[in-house]
């Protein structure tokens, strides 16, 4: 099976183009941001804080997003965001150059690149199913728009911690502002036919309103969103603790913390292939049970492991995990909804996954401060195992109530026995 056929469609090849070359810089951006929080502050608490400030807008405004983008053109919204994002790429790079900053300035920027991540997150994602003509290739376009998110993981990280010594942080975040250059000519060269969005009549919290019951009525999408939330509170935000690990666990500088980035972004690379080339008819609720265990062991060894590479082995087997469960739960979302609920619908996941983040990541921090690094990730991974179970407990009592589990064969040796 062809991994790269999404490929083959102009628009989603200058989407996938775009995206190969901001997402570096993004990421390069993600790893200063973090080292220089820690550097200045020495405090878990302040590193999983700048986390939340950029990640909580999803909490409160991915809902009124979706409504908003299933009301407008998706992609005009995604050229405004994007263009948004550039500027506060540059905000960030002269403040860091002209030696102006502070934790405060720079917890008020990542709080407007996360009200701008509200908007074109939910705009990028909808605008996935018409960037290819063929829908039975939207999981591909998913799998590989993960991939090349996650390659920039493993390479942004890599050339961050090279530039963070060499540099210093300044340079991170100019290339990142001049990398959104890249993603606005790519986006202006799309020939897309999008139908006009139909004006709706009611108001917009009545779209709110309808978008959440159309979820409730949906047990499946529900389950996995609901999943979703419960990692993105207490297991997914060990990332946030990288850091620790780098610098006072095992006794690290920068080029260490961008080794544990990249050991990340590499598991999960090796993820979002691995979702790339899945056959049709695998039952995606089963891939996000396997992976989710997969990633609290991982978690877990983590939070033990005796010295450096162990550690970072550990780290990308947990980005794997990370990346295939998050990646078939975003997939099944997109192909179980109809056109007209996808914004609200893909919202509502955006919510779960980057809105609930920045609450885990601040109690996590927080818990760190107390606690030490390694206990809590120690626990984190305990509860992954909890969540990922409740998963598949539900699955089975639901297969068992459509009749799709019928022990069949115990029936036969209870009668056999009688």
């Amino acid at each position: 099976m062809n991994i790269f056929r999404s490929l083959k469609y102009y628009n989603y090849r200058l989407h996938f183009t775009g995206q190969a070359i901001s997402l570096i810089g993004t990421w390069m951006q993600r790893v200063a941001i973090s080292w220089l929080v820690y550097r200045l502050t020495g405090s878990a608490f302040l590193l999983g804080f700048i986390t939340f400030a950029s990640l909580i807008p999803s909490l409160f405004l991915s809902p009124y997003a979706g409504s908003f983008i299933d009301r407008h053109d998706k992609f005009k919204v995604l050229l405004v965001t994007q263009a948004g994002l550039m500027l506060q790429a540059g905000l960030l790079a002269l403040m860091i150059w002209f030696q102006y900053y502070s934790i405060m300035w720079i917890g008020i920027l990542s709080l407007l690149q996360g009200i701008i991540n509200s908007f074109d997150v939910t705009a990028r994602q909808a605008l996935m199913v018409d960037l290819v003509d063929n829908k039975e290739d939207l999981p591909n376009a998913i799998a590989l728009n993960a991939t090349v998110f996650n390659s920039a993981r493993l390479v942004g990280p890599a050339l961050a911690g090279i530039i963070l010594s060499t540099f210093g942080e300044e340079m991170c975040f100019t290339i990142n502002f001049v990398s959104f250059i890249a993603v606005l000519i790519c986006l202006l060269c799309m020939k897309l036919d999008i139908k006009p969005s139909m004006k709706a009549t009611e108001n917009i919290w009545s779209d709110l309103k309808e978008g959440f019951y159309h979820i409730k009525n949906s047990p499946n999408v529900l389950s996995l969103i609901l999943t979703m939330a419960a990692s993105s509170l207490l297991i997914i935000p060990f990332i946030t603790l990288l850091p620790v690990f780098a610098k006072d666990i095992f006794h690290g500088d920068a080029g260490t913390f961008s080794w544990f980035e990249s050991a990340a972004g590499l598991g999960a690379l090796f993820g979002a292939i691995y979702m790339a080339r899945l056959r049709k008819g695998i039952s995606l609720h089963k891939v996000t049970i396997i992976s989710g265990f997969i990633m609290s062991f991982s978690v877990i060894a983590l939070s033990i492991a005796p010295s450096l590479v162990p550690a970072l082995i550990f780290t990308a087997a947990a980005g794997i995990g990370l990346m295939v469960q998050n990646s078939s739960i975003n997939t099944y979302i997109q192909t179980h909804s109809t056109p007209e609920m996808r914004g609200r619908t893909i919202s509502y996941y955006i919510m779960a996954n980057q809105g609930i983040l920045p609450i885990g990541s601040l109690l996590i921090g927080f818990l760190a401060h107390l606690y030490g690094a390694q206990t809590v990730v120690f626990i984190e991974g305990i509860a992954g195992f909890i969540i990922t179970a409740a998963l598949l407990y539900y699955k089975l009592i639901r297969n068992v109530i459509k009749g799709k589990l019928y022990p069949i064969r115990i029936k036969e040796m209870l009668r056999t026995s009688s």
